[in-house]
């Protein structure tokens, strides 16, 4: 488990290969998924938890001034192969 802090406008790029069965918590702030088309998607507020495996996010990002926190679980052994195709890396 880890934390990502998001400043304010900040967005990180979600790679499926190292996220893909990641689980988030929103724990402050909010969140705004960024979709595979680039159209933005919905704003999750605090204590919003959401899946990243299969769900065509490919950025996370902090929509307002503030810090946002988001706690990422996944699990501890990593038995099981996620397929990804490339993907372009999101810029600021």
């Amino acid at each position: 488990m880890w934390t990502l802090a998001l400043r304010g406008g900040v967005r990180v790029a979600v790679v499926a290969a190292e996220w893909c069965d990641a689980f988030g918590v929103v724990t402050r702030g909010r969140v705004q998924l960024e979709l595979r088309d680039g159209e933005p998607g919905p704003v999750l507020g605090r204590d919003a938890g959401f899946w990243l495996r299969g769900t065509g996010v490919r950025a996370l990002r902090s929509p307002g001034r503030r810090t946002a926190r988001v706690r990422i679980v996944t699990p501890r052994a990593r038995t099981v192969t996620c397929q990804s195709t490339p993907r372009t890396p999101v810029t600021e």
